[in-house]
């Protein structure tokens, strides 16, 4: 293991007396635990955070109350929330005083969801990250990198979780040099694919590994360039390092496989694949989903996956496709902690996969259609009806 990184720090809970199975779940060092003294401690946090949301978010309370009689089985008796249902509601259950982060979603059309962290819910979802990135190997701090965010540059008021998670993604390892391919124009933001050709050109004549983070649309768009100029592949040193996440949002249309846009940053820019990793996010759920080395998205020890029924929304069985349901006790800020994604997607268990990892994994699919999403977050609005 690395030398101790800041952000693995210990951070307790709002209140011990109130949360102490989610302390310890949270506590578990070991990203990738399972067995059946973790699920039962899951199972008890996961009571202690639904009691939490019951006592402090009367939304929540009702919305509790309301899927008692009919929902007895439901695992860890967590009524499901759609994601989109954020896009039109702020719902807190801690004092406006306490929120230590805003983040927005980074939707490209639309309502964007507005999320809202206490420092103990922040900052345990980093500390996971943490942890993943620490079990990895790519925790450096002896180490300087050169990094190209594929995200956004810095700008006055940007709050985009996309953003955040990128720049955070760089306190991991030194950086010598950060270059951004969303510039911020003082208008807004464009991509600039010159500016990313010319600094992945100059990082491999450089000593310092490369690690490029961010949108994959954007690195794809930078190797089509590339090869319209001509340019011969480049070598970036070793230790060099891709982790992508963030989706293709407003490319889908020129999205392509996995397998394709891996080959070619191996061919094109001399990483190998076991070092190029796809991650799995979002403001409304920021457990870290992180490819392992056969590049499948394992849920972490702190968090459950299942898959929904597009019709009714009842469980699915491995390997069917539906709605993507994440499940984890870590959140005390909002009553996020069983949300159902707009993406379809299928669970599969962990032996599997393969790798060394135990844990069930899922592939996602693509977004679902947005009419089914806008009737769910639309049933959830109800239950706030009379609500001041």
């Amino acid at each position: 293991m690395s030398p101790v990184n800041p952000h693995l720090a210990p951070i307790d809970v709002p209140d011990p007396e109130l949360l102490p199975r989610v302390q310890e779940l949270c506590d578990l060092a070991d990203p990738y635990a399972t067995g059946p003294a973790e699920d039962a401690l899951f199972t008890a946090a996961m009571a202690e955070i639904n009691a939490w949301h019951t006592d402090r978010s009367p939304f929540f309370r009702k919305l509790y109350e309301a899927t008692a009689p009919v929902e007895p089985t439901e695992p860890y008796r967590a009524p499901l929330v759609h994601a989109n249902f954020f896009k039109r509601h702020e719902v807190l259950s801690i004092p406006r005083d306490d929120v230590d982060l805003h983040l927005t979603s980074s939707g490209t059309t639309g309502q964007k969801s507005q999320m809202f962290f206490d420092r103990w819910t922040i900052r345990s979802a980093q500390r996971m990250v943490a942890r993943i990135f620490d079990r990895n190997g790519w925790i450096t701090p002896e180490q300087d990198v050169n990094y190209l965010l594929y995200s956004y540059e810095p700008a006055r008021d940007l709050n985009l979780g996309t953003s955040f998670t990128d720049n955070y993604l760089c306190d991991f390892a030194p950086a010598r040099q950060v270059e951004y391919a969303l510039r911020n124009t003082g208008n807004g933001h464009e991509f600039d694919p010159f500016g990313c050709v010319a600094a992945l050109r100059r990082f491999a004549e450089e000593d310092a590994p490369v690690r490029i983070l961010g949108f994959p649309a954007f690195l794809w768009f930078t190797l089509e360039r590339m090869r319209a100029m001509g340019l011969p592949p480049l070598t970036l040193p070793e230790g060099s390092l891709v982790v992508l996440g963030g989706g293709w949002k407003g490319h889908a249309d020129q999205r392509i496989g996995k397998d394709e846009l891996y080959g070619r940053v191996t061919e094109q820019l001399g990483i190998p694949s076991e070092r190029i990793r796809d991650t799995f996010g979002s403001v409304e759920h920021c457990i870290p989903y992180i490819e392992c080395d056969h590049h499948n998205l394992h849920a972490p020890v702190w968090s459950r996956i299942a898959t929904r029924s597009t019709r009714t929304l009842e469980p699915l069985p491995y390997g069917e496709p539906g709605y993507l349901h994440l499940v984890s006790p870590y959140i005390t800020s909002v009553p996020a902690q069983s949300v159902l994604m707009g993406d379809l997607a299928s669970v599969r268990p962990g032996e599997e996969c393969g790798c060394e990892l135990a844990t069930d994994w899922f592939t996602v699919h693509g977004r679902a259609g947005v009419s089914r999403n806008r009737s769910c977050a639309v049933a959830a609005a109800e239950l706030m009806k009379g609500m001041s």
